[in-house]
């Protein structure tokens, strides 16, 4: 059950409904065993807020006053049993938790809780898992978003708390992961989930055989009905289906089922199956002549939910011991020749190869002619029909298998790698490509961290790094945290500073793990390559990892403050600007200095220069003027 807050109301109601659902199950079968788990998320960013405050109590503000309990990934809390009262005292003492994102950690849960058998206490009987929630789930590649890119190992990693205690080190896993998982498992998988996300559950369920889903209301009040609902729909569905086919060999499923029959499918499949009601599967077996092998080989078939399983032998008959002489057989066209091991002689006036063809029918031409070339010109006309040539085939003789692209000098790259098949290289189940060329084996991409380093992806057998990753195996990367670092940096925090994650199971957790302190002043002679450093709140730590083969040894610098240089940032940050504002205006006031003392000294120069002539000066000229006064003019 998601225990996030949003499901607070169906934790509620959960705790009265376990004697419902154990009486529900009991009108089916007296052999009823019910447990209990719960999940939240991986604790870590920015899946969980990890201020003290909020790991100590994760409820929103709004809901302070609830009693919340700290986020965890996934927790076992009881074993199937058949004792309702235990069920009920585990399930009443849980406690709502919270995280930030929608996504749940839900796919930890159902993975821990199909491998850890012994845990849970899984029997040899039809085994259910009702997985019970609100929203959608965190599958593989979310983990990035944390810094994990370790994809998880498929095993079981509970503690002695029942607590998976390292969802902090392997991503979540991936769908088809998760269908594979529960498949082995013989589980099938109840989801009750809200309307808000049915449909998305309902697309999930498609692709994990013989799974359910049900919708839950708000509060969880009708997950008793939800529950024997998807019971009677799991049980009278009854899927067949085989495993470790050989190869060459085919099968088909013809299904009889009480009301319908499906005849050529894939896999046996029959609903609506009442209890105790027969239904049929013919199964039909087919081998390709070119692929056949001698010796016996066998295949499994089983049907799902059932842990009984049919073990099928085949022994091919390959080749023809020629004692199967018979004359004038039906098999050459009755009186038209004689059969001998696998092949028709025919007599007098007849040919091909039932001997069907009559002499003057086989010698024309008519019906091989494709356009203006009679068998593409990869063949003869017979009784009408083309005969192709060797490594041709089809009506017209269109399919040539010799004409296919080359690797390395060989068609399809030779017959380990792939067959030429009508102009189209038909690739092994180990090569693909146009001419099967690229090589689906990685062992040339394998290290002991898993597939490239983890740092990239295996294309033909050769590694392709992701960026900022390099070398053959994707191993080195400049500035990169190494996945030593990232797998012991819990565990160098907890030992030598009691600090971290960790801290509560330091002990538990990192039982192989030796940690030596060593002195700032004292570092310089220990430094090696590889180092790890950790960035916290505030301190910097700083270690190497070094592996044996039953311990781990780790040497820890003394931790060193970060210290905060905020302040001198922005006080240099202000200082450098108004330094640089000062300069400008003492540049501006140079320039302007400069071009006023340019303009002084022209001005000087030319008063320097100048002459004065008091004649021409107006200021000097006679004020004097002659005035005629016309009374003394003389007639």
């Amino acid at each position: 059950m998601d225990l996030s807050f949003s499901m607070q109301d169906d934790l509620e109601n959960v705790k009265k409904l376990g004697s419902d659902i154990q009486e529900m199950l009991h009108k089916v079968t007296k052999s009823v065993r019910i447990g209990f788990g719960s999940f939240v998320d991986k604790v870590l960013l920015p899946y969980v807020n990890t201020l003290r405050r909020q790991l100590q109590n994760p409820c929103p503000v709004e809901a302070k006053a609830e009693r919340c309990q700290p986020p965890f990934s996934y927790r076992h809390v009881l074993s199937l049993t058949s004792n309702l009262t235990l069920f009920q005292q585990r399930v009443s003492a849980e406690n709502i938790s919270g995280n930030l994102d929608s996504p749940e950690g839900g796919f930890d849960a159902i993975l821990q809780a199909a491998v850890c058998t012994d845990h849970i206490g899984w029997r040899n009987v039809t085994r259910l898992l009702v997985f019970a929630t609100d929203d959608v789930f965190h599958m593989a590649g979310d983990g990035k978003l944390a810094g994990i890119y370790m994809p998880t190992d498929g095993r079981c990693h509970l503690n002695e708390n029942g607590e998976y205690y390292y969802s902090h080190m392997f991503d979540y896993p991936s769908v088809g992961h998760i269908s594979q998982v529960l498949t082995a498992a013989n589980i099938q998988p109840i989801f009750a989930v809200t309307s808000n996300v049915l449909s998305t559950y309902q697309e999930l369920s498609e692709l994990i055989p013989k799974s359910a889903v049900g919708e839950l209301k708000k509060d969880s009040s009708n997950v008793v009905n939800l529950i024997s609902q998807a019971y009677n729909n799991l049980s009278s569905t009854v899927n067949l289906e085989h495993m470790n086919l050989p190869k060459g060999i085919h099968i088909s499923y013809d299904s009889h089922c009480p009301n319908s029959t499906k005849e050529g499918t894939q896999v046996g499949f029959c609903s609506g199956v009442k209890i105790n009601e027969m239904v049929d599967f013919n199964v039909t077996l087919w081998m390709d002549k070119k692929t056949c092998q001698d010796g016996l080989q066998n295949f499994k078939l089983r049907v799902l939910g059932f842990n009984e399983e049919i073990n099928v032998d085949i022994e091919p008959v390959c080749h023809c011991d020629c004692k199967d002489e018979e004359a004038f057989s039906s098999y050459c066209s009755g009186d038209n020749g004689n059969y001998s091991c696998g092949i028709c002689s025919c007599v007098d006036g007849y040919k091909g190869k039932h001997c069907e063809c009559h002499q003057n029918i086989y010698d024309s031409n008519e019906g091989c002619m494709n356009g203006s070339k009679m068998c593409n010109g990869h063949g003869k006309c017979e009784c009408g029909r083309c005969a192709c040539n060797e490594n041709v085939h089809g009506q017209f003789c269109e399919c040539d298998d010799a004409n296919c692209e080359r690797y390395e000098g060989q068609l399809c790259g030779g017959p380990t790698r792939g067959v030429c098949f009508c102009d189209t290289c038909k690739c092994t189940p180990n090569y693909t490509g146009s001419a099967c060329g690229c090589s689906l084996d990685t062992s040339a991409c394998m290290t002991p961290d898993g597939i490239c380093s983890r740092h990239g992806k295996c294309e033909c057998n050769k590694c392709v790094c992701e960026k900022g990753y390099f070398n053959k195996l994707c191993s080195e990367c400049s500035g990169c945290q190494t996945p030593l670092c990232q797998k012991y940096s819990a565990c160098a925090e907890c030992k030598a500073f009691t600090t971290g994650l960790l801290k509560e199971n330091c002990t538990l957790h990192c039982r192989r793990v030796n940690v030596t302190m060593v002195k700032a002043s004292e570092w310089s002679q220990k430094e090696k390559a590889g180092l790890c450093q950790e960035k916290r709140e505030d301190s910097l730590i700083t270690f190497h990892v070094t592996e044996d083969r039953d311990l781990v040894h780790i040497l820890v610098k003394e931790k060193q403050d970060i210290q905060d240089h905020t302040h001198q940032l922005i006080l240099g940050l202000v200082s450098g600007i108004v330094l640089f504002g000062l300069l400008i205006i003492i540049l501006y006031r140079v320039i302007v200095e400069m071009y006023d003392r340019q303009e002084y000294r022209r001005f000087q120069k030319a008063r320097c220069q100048e002459q004065w002539n008091d004649a021409q000066n107006p200021l000097y000229k006679s004020a004097t003027t002659t005035v005629v006064n016309p009374n003394f003019i003389q007639e």
